[in-house]
């Protein structure tokens, strides 16, 4: 497996792990009072973003050529530790 290849699959499954805290929220927020429940809707709606953002960079990822990839990789790395450093910070906040 490529460097590049044992990359993406990290960053997919950290892509999962991240649907699984999205959904835990979503389903925390059916169950919240109307006050509460907009405060989940908008910390889900920003987790989401971030999400889309780094699946956006994975396609990137995938589909870049291999000098590309070498290229590229610095400024995805950097990306990736900003797009999950924000994720994070928003799934602090219900926990």
């Amino acid at each position: 497996m490529s460097t590049r290849e044992a990359y993406v699959d990290k960053i997919k499954a950290r892509l999962d792990a991240w649907n699984a805290d999205i959904d835990r929220l979503q389903a925390r927020a059916r169950e919240a009072e109307a006050d509460a429940r907009l405060k989940y809707d908008e910390q889900i709606k920003e987790m989401k973003a971030q999400r889309d953002a780094a699946e956006a960079k994975l396609r990137e990822a995938r589909s870049a050529s291999e000098v590309a990839w070498r290229d590229m990789r610095g400024g995805f790395e950097k990306a990736w530790e900003d797009m999950s450093g924000a994720f994070e910070n928003a799934m602090k906040r219900f926990r």
